[in-house]
């Protein structure tokens, strides 16, 4: 996930920062094949104001219903802003790890969910447990000799990509290793410590005088790589120092270019180019186009660089053997005419006209008599002098009463309202002149400005009206669409950069954690399968909980919270032991409008054996004995102290199986002058409760 204080990435372009568009512009991917009503701009502002922004190692504190629970992000390595999420609650730790990475990318770092240890729970995902991948470099060679294959054939590439996540990876391989002089003026100070590979990849490419363009072609292509270079904080430490030492960028591509529409590519024909288009899933979008224009050409390559989602056009050519033929959709959005032009502008018209009668009414403040017009619109209305009498701040600027004035005529029995208005002026007076009413001040400065800011957002909705009009054709249209079998005779590869930990990596982490509860999710049911039977070996509580599954994943441990009663805090007396302060606690446990209370126990506690606090081990008493005078020296794993005292460290309680038991100092030797100067010594290095 990126960070939430980089708002609406990757979102279509503003015409203004100040004023969203009221809706997506038609030139998305989905306003171009549907009517697309589902949210609009206002609503993704909306949401993004319930975000709260935290930084990677932040602790952040919930409250409310939450109370007690912090959260801590971590970086997962996956995308840019990826995070693992680690939630601790009294005392334990739920660790939410789903898409992370264990190797370091060009753009972003490697996950740090090796450090965390032993959490009560890790929730994870089995989507690569099946999987392992070869080396990063060789990974990368590969994925350019097969572009280099192509290209010098003669044919065109396609590599379907999102918007904006894994893009970014796939940017910098091929901006960054293209030319021979960027990879000795830039490569090599993007990657610190690699000279002998950007060696290398200059014979490589010495080899291959490459000139082929490359293209990125989204609708918000140009905007993502722009909103891209301010979140270098975010990104690998190689990225980061570049920045700060020389003020180079790496998103400022040189080798890639970035276009918006389709028209540009047309103009190059069936020239050798390399595209990387939205939308992965070839569903909608320009890849979904560029594919059906590219797929009759035996000369040209699919490139898939992540697993195509079940259902749709990607999966099913990442088949394997792949189809020879697939049935697509092609949607085109197209101007009215004729009729159905007529229609929708009367249709509009009216809309507006309701609009505007609504608008007006409740500026007015009659929206109830709104609702009741048409049944109450010719009902005659008898005004009852006796009861009109009635307070109404609202209708008066002298804030008193309002009446019918009704001296020298009768009101007739159809008046809809009071003709001539009576206001008493009630209000208070002071040495200094009339009392200001404050709330009735700002009530009427709040109806002012909503007035000026409804004149003023007229004028302003029209200029972005305006402004729209001229960047997106805001001709009323509608979707024709037809369906067609497309020849599938270009080559189709996939390769796996979708920047997931592999089957090793894995199960590496997850024994490295030791969870004491492990959750898998997001996978096959092979997949998890497999690691679940794997991870059971060396841990009792694995689960695999299918889709809408609810399982119980509490501690063993059961933490409760007490408070403790006036009186018994009272008769605590504490010791303060470095920074803490501990003391003995005898209480009794009463229960309280669900609170458990610690009070005093009603009676005298059995008496305690002294305890002394602290860690010591025999080298330090050694030293410190010696500074005291004493002869000390070590004989059989024990401390001789002079002739006859011997101090001994030994286990008292190792029954439990993996326990190291508590340990304790035992003196042996007579009752003689050094025996109590030894054991006054040996006391003053604890703590006695």
């Amino acid at each position: 996930m990126l960070p939430a204080r980089r708002r609406r990435f990757p979102l279509p372009p503003r015409l203004r920062m100040d004023r969203p568009l009221r809706h997506l512009p038609a030139g998305t991917p989905r306003q171009k094949v549907s009517d697309f009503d589902l949210f609009t701009l206002d609503d993704i502002d909306a949401a993004f104001k319930n975000v709260v922004t935290l930084k990677y190692f932040q602790n952040y504190l919930l409250n409310d219903k939450g109370e007690g629970i912090v959260i801590i992000p971590h970086v997962a390595g996956h995308s840019l802003g990826g995070t693992v999420w680690k939630i601790t609650k009294d005392g334990e730790d739920i660790v939410y790890a789903v898409d992370f990475n264990h190797r370091k990318e060009r753009h972003l770092k490697a996950t740090v969910l090796g450090s965390v240890v032993r959490p009560a729970v890790l929730i994870t995902d089995a989507y690569n447990a099946l999987n392992n991948q070869c080396y990063k470099k060789t990974q990368d060679e590969d994925f350019i000799d097969s572009l280099v294959n192509v290209l010098v054939s003669n044919g065109s590439v396609l590599l379907p990509v999102d918007t904006a996540g894994r893009v970014l990876e796939l940017l910098l391989i091929l901006d960054k290793v293209k030319s021979p002089t960027f990879i000795l003026g830039g490569y090599s100070c993007y990657f610190n410590n690699v000279l002998p590979f950007c060696l290398d990849m200059l014979q490589y490419w010495s080899e291959r005088d490459l000139v082929y363009p490359i293209y990125f072609l989204t609708n918000v292509s140009t905007s993502t790589i722009d909103y891209v270079k301010s979140l270098l904080e975010w990104m690998s430490d190689e990225i980061r120092k570049s920045f700060e030492e020389n003020r180079e960028n790496a998103f400022f591509l040189k080798k890639v270019t970035l276009i918006i529409n389709k028209e540009e590519l047309d103009k190059l024909g069936d020239a050798p180019k390399v595209v990387l288009a939205s939308m992965a899933s070839l569903e909608v979008g320009f890849s979904h186009d560029i594919f059906v224009d590219m797929a009759n050409e035996a000369g040209n390559l699919v490139l898939f660089t992540e697993k195509g989602q079940l259902g749709t056009l990607a999966h099913m050519l990442q088949m394997d053997p792949p189809p020879r033929a697939v049935k697509v959709t092609m949607s085109n959005r197209i101007p009215l005419v004729g009729d159905e032009l007529k229609a929708f502008e009367e249709e509009q018209v009216r809309i507006k006209k309701e609009e505007m009668l609504k608008a007006r009414l409740v500026r007015e403040g009659g929206m109830k008599d709104f609702h009741g017009l048409n049944a109450k619109a010719f009902d005659p209305v008898v005004i009852d002098a006796s009861s009109s009498r009635k307070s109404s701040n609202a209708g008066s600027h002298l804030g008193g009463n309002m009446d019918i004035l009704i001296h020298g005529f009768v009101p007739p029995p159809t008046s809809v309202a009071p003709r001539f208005l009576l206001f008493e002026n009630t209000a208070e007076w002071d040495d200094f002149g009339e009392i200001i009413n404050t709330d009735e001040m700002m009530k009427r400065g709040e109806i002012d400005n909503t007035l000026m800011l409804g004149s003023i957002e007229g004028l302003d909705a029209k200029i972005d009206e305006d402004l729209a009009c001229l960047l997106h054709d805001s001709t009323p249209s509608k979707i024709i669409s037809n369906e067609m079998t497309v020849h599938v005779k270009c080559s189709l590869i996939y390769m796996d950069f979708e920047g997931r930990s592999d089957a090793r990596s894995i199960k590496s982490v997850i024994a490295h954690v030791a969870p004491r509860k492990l959750v898998l999710v997001h996978g096959s049911t092979e997949a998890t399968e497999h690691l679940k039977i794997h991870c059971a070996e060396n841990s009792k509580h694995v689960y695999a909980p299918k889709i809408e599954e609810t399982i119980d994943v509490t501690s063993d441990i059961s933490f409760y919270k007490v408070q403790l009663s006036e009186n018994l805090t009272s008769h605590i007396m504490p010791r303060k032991i470095g920074e803490l302060e501990i003391a003995w606690l005898d209480a009794e446990v009463e229960k309280e409008d669900e609170n458990l209370i610690l009070n005093p126990p009603s009676s005298t506690p059995p008496p305690r054996r002294p305890v002394l606090v602290g860690d010591l081990k025999l080298a330090d008493l050694k030293q410190f004995l010696e500074y005291n005078g004493l002869q000390v020296e070590f004989a059989d794993g024990a401390l001789r102290c002079g002739e006859y005292i011997t101090l001994r460290k030994i286990i008292v309680d190792s029954s439990q199986k993996g326990s190291a038991g508590s340990q304790q100092i035992v003196i042996e030797g007579p009752l003689c002058e050094d025996y109590y100067k030894i054991r006054k010594l040996l006391y003053s290095q604890f703590y006695m409760l």
